[in-house]
């Protein structure tokens, strides 16, 4: 909805964008809570938008300049309406939507404010979530977004996705920011759920839409398309019937989505072409392996540790280097899983971090040494981003003073997305 209404009323006024979707919103809070969720809620609030524009186009049109394509299409009555309905048809807002996110790759701006403004105006994230995601305080991240639409208030128009000269150097930030947005869904640090579904699909969503541009569907996003499919399939296992997460080797395989699995497969042999090596593309092998396996014990761990090495080569980090690690622990054994993570380079960029403290219970756990594991599945619980992961780690907490065997812990575990910190 801000995409097309950004097309129709000009980048300039972008504001007033917005500020028609929120009126949309802010209509169906009002109406819905007395004549109940419509059938199809997207519908409902594309339809209210739609009038809502025809009414702000009335009402400014001789107070404001709009996009100059439209400007003489607003300037009668008779041609007003249909072409903002013609506007709000599927593939209109489809390009739009890619429109949008590669008019938010600006030049002027650096990847991180290009990605945080994809992740605000195409992708709905709020300030606090995109803060999350960076790792950044909330006013620097407010600061920076507001910096960022003021840059972008100065194109004249979105972005042209036909064959333009920077198309590929803006494609990179917009892969990233639907990795981010599918990692979040994954995830995330929602106050509220462990798992945001939606958010993963609107990543999926959003990727099919590159992968049916000639210029976008590059082995680059095949492969993070790939890794996407291998991580919604899995994502029905991660909890049980009460919504509780589960332990990596206590997730129901048998509710994996079999159907994403060789759709992601599929891409990912189309990915591998002869000389292409990207870390989506060994993100996605990562998880093609998880994928692969019948059972947690039949998982091929050196495989998972050699492509963590590469991974590690292309982009190194402290949490690519503690899922190697993990890797490592589960391969070659607990203590050597302890000495990988002891020498993370910059490993005091994860003390905040909850799974680096899970990691190290589940270790100390396998080794029998109760009381350690106690103490850091402690701290993992402190540091939890949501109940369902302070329950999940006061569980393991509670298992150091119990006769039960170990077993590897579930979210710490490593997973198919590892975009932070």
């Amino acid at each position: 909805m801000v995409a097309t209404l950004t097309r129709l009323f000009g980048m300039h006024n972008l504001a007033l964008a917005e500020d028609v979707v929120q009126d949309a919103f802010c209509r169906a809070l009002e109406v819905w809570k007395f004549r109940g969720i419509p059938d199809n809620p997207s519908a409902w609030l594309m339809a209210t938008a739609k009038r809502r524009a025809i009414d702000a186009l009335r009402r400014e049109k001789t107070a404001r300049t709009f996009a100059p394509e439209f400007e003489r299409m607003f300037a009668s009555e008779w041609t007003l309406a249909p072409t903002v309905a013609e506007a709000f048809t599927p593939e209109s807002l489809r390009d739009d939507q890619l429109r949008m996110m590669f008019s938010c790759c600006h030049p002027r701006l650096s990847e991180p404010a290009q990605i945080a403004l994809i992740l605000h105006l195409a992708c709905g994230f709020s300030v606090r979530e995109i803060a999350s995601a960076f790792l950044t305080g909330f006013a620097a991240t407010e600061k920076r977004i507001t910096r960022a639409k003021t840059v972008l208030a100065q194109s004249e128009r979105l972005f042209e996705i036909d064959g333009a000269g920077d198309f590929a150097t803006r494609l990179s930030a917009v892969r990233r920011a639907l990795y981010l947005l599918f990692n979040e869904g994954y995830h995330g640090a929602s106050p509220s759920t462990a798992i945001r579904t939606e958010l993963c699909r609107e990543a999926i969503r959003l990727s099919e839409l590159l992968l049916d541009h000639p210029l976008a569907a590059t082995a680059e996003t095949r492969a993070l398309y790939a890794l996407m499919c291998f991580g919604a399939a899995r994502l029905p296992g991660r909890i049980d019937a009460d919504g509780q997460l589960l332990a990596l080797d206590d997730r129901g395989r048998s509710r994996w989505n079999r159907k994403l699995i060789a759709q992601g497969r599929r891409q990912l042999e189309r990915a591998a072409e002869p000389g292409e090596f990207n870390e989506y593309l060994i993100e996605a092998a990562i998880a093609g392996v998880h994928a692969a396996a019948p059972t947690g014990a039949d998982t091929d761990w050196a495989a998972i540790v050699s492509l963590y090495d590469a991974l590690l080569r292309l982009r190194p980090s402290p949490v690519v280097a503690l899922n190697r690690a993990i890797a490592v622990a589960r391969h070659e054994g607990p203590e050597r899983g302890l000495e990988e993570i002891a020498a993370i380079p910059g490993r005091e960029r994860l003390n905040d971090y909850p799974f680096l403290w899970a990691a190290l219970g589940d270790c100390e756990l396998r080794l029998g040494r109760t009381a350690a594991a106690r103490d850091h599945f402690g701290a993992a619980a402190r540091l939890a981003r949501n109940p369902a992961e302070r329950r999940f780690l006061e569980r393991r907490a509670a298992t150091c003073d119990a006769d039960q065997p170990a077993t590897a812990c579930g979210p710490m575990a490593p997973s198919p997305i590892t975009a932070k910190p």
